[in-house]
């Protein structure tokens, strides 16, 4: 057990739900998604096989639960190759230090999230001024000190080359976080999103609990940079996905899809950016 990794001193259970709360859904033969909680992970890989690659690590407690999902889809004491992070925020590595320390395997983030994950740098505090609901009113309570993940962690490939997902690359895609990436995959168009944007107003209790689809910006609360954000929605949309897997809600996919980033785009300040909260028109320093 290597006791210099560790998580924040605020990690803590967060005591949220939703209907889709423990179940998963295979996108393609090789992608499957689950719900942990109010969070997605994906884990990208033929089933019952030797090769895949988990993206991102759950509600914090949540290990026992990642583990079973891995077991059940690739086979008892089966382990991914790495994790990948779209980036760093409690709900995203919440169960990370006790994956690494069972399955002994690198984790890659972009560089300029490896200060959240390696001790250094607190995430900026959530807002529960900004415009939304119960979920955003409740942020306060979420976890933003950084964990270290010591010399586990590893840089992402300048050239945009995935580890172990050769037919991927990272995208950089900052605003929720400086170092959020998405991956895409070109031959069909899957593309794995992070939290860039999401599918459920993240922001109120009742859609997050009902998981109605809805296309939305980043979660408000902890996206402290609202120009970056539109930039990488953009950015997103230029690749044309077809099917996209996103950090809260149903994955979404074809003409709906399409039609729903054209939506985003074309209306990005009344769908996403909040009318009013401390980060709006606040650039992170």
């Amino acid at each position: 057990m290597d006791n210099s990794i560790s998580y924040g001193d605020d990690y803590k259970y967060i005591p949220a739900t939703s209907v889709g709360s423990g179940i998963g859904l295979e996108i393609l033969p090789d992608i499957f998604c689950h719900t942990i909680q109010i969070v997605n992970i994906c884990l990208v890989g033929i089933p019952n096989s030797n090769d895949f690659v988990l993206v991102d690590a759950g509600m914090p407690y949540s290990a026992e639960e990642i583990i079973s999902v891995v077991e059940e889809r690739f086979g008892v004491d089966k382990k991914p190759k790495a994790i990948i992070l779209t980036h760093g925020h409690f709900d995203h590595v919440g169960a990370i230090i006790e994956l690494v320390k069972k399955w002994e395997i690198p984790v890659y983030a972009h560089e300029a999230e490896l200060p959240f994950l390696t001790g250094k740098e607190s995430y900026p505090k959530p807002d529960p001024t900004v415009e939304g609901g119960s979920v955003a009113k409740m942020s306060f309570i979420f976890p933003v000190d950084p964990i270290n993940l010591a010399n586990h962690i590893e840089v992402l490939p300048a050239d945009g080359a995935v580890p172990f997902m050769s037919d991927f690359q990272w995208i950089h895609t900052p605003g929720h976080t400086p170092g959020h990436i998405s991956l895409f995959r070109k031959e069909d168009g899957v593309l794995i999103v992070g939290d860039a944007f999401v599918t459920v107003k993240q922001e109120y209790l009742y859609k997050v609990f009902t998981q109605e689809q809805e296309i939305s910006g980043p979660p408000r609360y902890l996206t402290p940079d609202w120009e970056a954000a539109r930039e990488s929605v953009n950015k997103l949309v230029e690749l044309k996905p077809k099917v996209a897997i996103t950090g809260h809600g149903l994955p979404m996919t074809g003409d709906l899809l399409t039609s729903n980033l054209h939506l985003l785009v074309t209306e990005f300040d009344s769908i996403a950016l909040p009318s009013h909260g401390k980060y709006v028109n606040k650039k992170i320093q």
